[in-house]
């Protein structure tokens, strides 16, 4: 009698725990921020202030921009109804740590739905745990480090995804256009010793690149003086120099290099493409200068990319760039994929992100991969001048 009673006891246990186990399960499967009255919640993790605030502005409007034009069409259409999209955006001040912070307060706080921003790789790896951990989905338009989207044991991160294309792969595709199309054999690299980008550029480029590179120097973040490692190249025998880094450095890398009197191309990846670089550099320095971008009026001529520079030029009178079209594309990347689903859930949104195929952006037809990278086309500029003379589209 006592063992059955025992039994009985246990059993009732048993199930009440496997029922709560159960329930927490289902909870924890289903998670994220669910899409609750008329709109629909998009975060923005800008860098408006502090050494990032340039692409972080330029973010910010090519967001606003696809915002007002989504919703003055009706909407986002879920399902049957049409619901607007409201932007809740938060300055990360270029720094990693208050990037994280916003990450968790648009996402528990304010319970987006899915998140643009941050756009630099650092601030991308310092967010995308909180965003993971609250299941909302997050798409950076200028975080190019290739491990952002892969986890340490080799999966994708399931809730990252970028508008640009990675390290990996514009680092390639420079190597490939130096060597085949400018014809150069030998290439002498300063690089930022400082951020991962310029580390994983220059990693890419050594791979590819079928010539010799005769000269591998580092600079760190912020410097400003440049001559003496200028003066250590100029003595070499090579034919370009590769300049994996950001503007600030590159401009001031650009206007010392000429003034010392080389002459030679200076190439660079997309974080030469602010028009900044020539206003550091000067005019007359910024001549025979090549990087990669994402997108550019000469290259990007359908229809979609010259209404989208049109109505750009219209709302903020000056004309669109790179980051501001692909943080464009990286809103209607969204519509597109709680369209697809039918669903403004953020786990839904970033299914759709997943699956995504063949999607017409301002900045090219872009396809996710399994990585969740765009696989889109890449675009070689050359300035002369400080004028932009020619870009190119390459693969």
């Amino acid at each position: 009698m006592r063992v059955k009673k025992l039994m009985k006891v246990l059993g009732t246990v048993m199930l009440a725990s496997t029922l709560v186990l159960a329930g927490c399960s289902s909870t924890a499967a289903s998670g994220g921020n669910k899409q609750s009255g008329n709109t629909i919640k998009l975060g923005g993790n800008f860098e408006l202030s502090g050494s990032a605030a340039a692409y972080g502005e330029a973010m910010q409007n090519g967001v606003k921009l696809a915002v007002k034009q989504i919703n003055a069409d009706g909407g986002v259409k879920v399902g049957s109804k049409k619901m607007k999209i409201k932007l809740i955006q938060k300055d990360n001040k270029s720094d990693n740590s208050s990037a994280a912070s916003v990450a968790t307060n648009l996402a528990n706080t304010s319970k987006v739905n899915a998140v643009i921003g941050p756009i630099t790789s650092g601030a991308g790896l310092a967010a995308l745990p909180n965003y993971t951990k609250a299941k909302v989905p997050y798409i950076t338009p200028g975080g190019t480090q290739d491990s952002l989207t892969v986890q340490k044991n080799g999966k994708v991160q399931p809730y990252m995804f970028r508008s640009c294309f990675e390290d990996s792969y514009q680092g390639k595709a420079l190597a490939k256009y130096v060597y085949n199309n400018m014809k150069l054999k030998k290439v002498a690299i300063l690089g930022d010793k400082s951020t991962d980008y310029a580390q994983g550029l220059t990693k890419a480029f050594k791979k590819q690149f079928k010539g010799q590179v005769v000269s591998t120097q580092y600079y760190q973040a912020g410097d400003k003086d440049f001559n003496t490692l200028l003066t250590k190249l100029k003595s070499k025998d090579f034919d370009a120099i590769f300049v994996p880094g950001y503007y600030s450095e590159a401009g001031l890398i650009v206007k010392q290099a000429r003034q010392m009197g080389i002459t030679q191309p200076i190439v660079g990846a997309d974080g030469f493409a602010d028009p900044k670089l020539v206003k550091i550099a000067g005019k007359k320095n910024a001549t025979n200068i090549y990087y990669t971008t994402h997108f550019d009026a000469k290259a990007n001529t359908n229809a979609k990319a010259t209404a989208y520079m049109k109505a750009y030029k219209a709302e903020y009178h000056q004309d669109a760039g790179t980051f501001d079209a692909l943080a464009y594309d990286a809103t209607y990347m969204i519509k597109d994929a709680i369209e697809n689903e039918k669903s403004a859930d953020s786990t839904k949104i970033a299914t759709g992100l997943s699956k995504l195929k063949n999607f017409k952006g301002v900045t090219g037809t872009i396809s996710i991969d399994k990585m969740h990278n765009p696989q889109k086309q890449v675009i070689i500029a050359k300035v002369v001048n400080g004028e932009e003379q020619s870009a190119t589209a390459v693969k």
